[in-house]
């Protein structure tokens, strides 16, 4: 099969089969194969200078790759760049808001960059005003916003033109909690209505409550793809523990289930199991074959902390701030 082949299949999402890039002797991709389907959210997860800005900037249309090709909501990227900026939007980790303009004033100069009509310009600012909880700010100007303020209005003015492709480079940096799950809820809306997300973030919780798909970029390669439990499930670590009424019948469990780890002040077996239902089924068969019952039971998985620090090396993303290796990223 062709590239073009393959990358037809999908139209109004992503494909990309072997992006580089490289500055000088720097190579920050180096062979990239995404596929993002349609009304789906993948994030890209990598460590400080990994690429995932480039790979961004690359299929926004930002910069060109070395090598490789791609297509964009059904657009070859570097044959029809117009046709793929009229179809997607971007919210960068810096800010595009005009801090001089107001909310309203900032949204209305969007619709009229997509030659909107003036009032349905001001109809659809009003609308996503109100959808981002910033129709009592409206009328203020943007330099007196505080950091989330000014994420949710440089999202809404994303929105602005309805693009079917989202790329969202660390969305929710400076937000706190309660804005950051605000902020997930319209990117979960915004996928129910078709709409594709291509999401960066230095917050593996958010990857893991957001993520239909997620890639792992390391040294300019994806080391891993998967879904957050597929991934989780690559990692060694995942085990059952199942606490008994009695010695006797803790023994008689550690005889039927082998290799686990025995706590006897506990009353409990610490069974190694990657939490996946045909393991867990064969830990039970094997009590139910020793007609012994379990009083408690919990399953453990490693989470993506312990997926990114295993195939990465690196410290796990969100303990320091990955913007200003990522500003030094986007200059280069």
């Amino acid at each position: 099969m062709t590239a073009t082949a393959h990358m037809a299949g999908q139209p109004k999402g992503i494909s990309a089969l072997g992006l580089r890039k490289a500055y000088g002797e720097k190579v920050v991709l180096d062979g990239v194969d995404l596929e993002v389907p349609a009304g789906t959210v993948f994030s890209l997860l990598g460590p400080n200078g990994a690429g995932k800005t480039t790979t961004v900037q690359i299929l926004s249309t930002l910069i060109s790759a070395d090598a490789g090709q791609a297509q964009v909501a059904g657009h070859v990227l570097d044959r029809e760049p117009d046709a793929v900026r009229a179809e997607i939007g971007v919210t960068g980790q810096f800010s595009a808001v005009d801090n001089l303009l107001t909310a309203r004033e900032n949204i209305i100069l969007m619709a009229d960059l997509h030659h909107l009509p003036r009032n349905e310009g001001k109809q659809r600012a009003a609308a996503l005003l109100e959808r981002f909880d910033l129709t009592e700010v409206a009328d203020k100007p943007a330099i007196t916003f505080s950091g989330g303020m000014r994420r949710k209005l440089d999202l809404a003015m994303t929105l602005v033109g309805r693009p079917s492709i989202i790329f969202l480079d660390e969305p929710t940096t400076g937000l706190d909690p309660r804005s950051r799950r605000n902020l997930w809820q319209i990117i979960h809306d915004l996928v129910a209505e078709g709409t594709t997300i291509f999401l960066t973030t230095q917050y593996l919780e958010e990857a893991d409550q957001l993520a239909d798909r997620i890639a792992v970029l390391d040294g300019g390669k994806i080391v891993a793809e998967g879904t957050a439990a597929e991934l989780k499930r690559r990692i060694p670590g995942g085990h059952i523990r199942l606490q008994f009424a009695d010695v006797h019948r803790l023994d008689v469990a550690a005889r039927a289930l082998g290799q686990a780890l025995r706590d006897d002040e506990a009353l409990t077996l610490q069974v190694p199991n990657d939490g996946s239902i045909p393991a867990l089924r064969t830990v039970l068969d094997r009590l139910d074959a020793a007609q012994i019952e379990a009083e408690a039971l919990t399953v453990h998985t490693p989470d993506l902390d312990d997926v990114f620090l295993a195939l990465t090396g690196n410290q796990v993303p969100g303990q320091v701030s990955d913007n200003t290796e990522l500003a030094k990223e986007s200059l280069r």
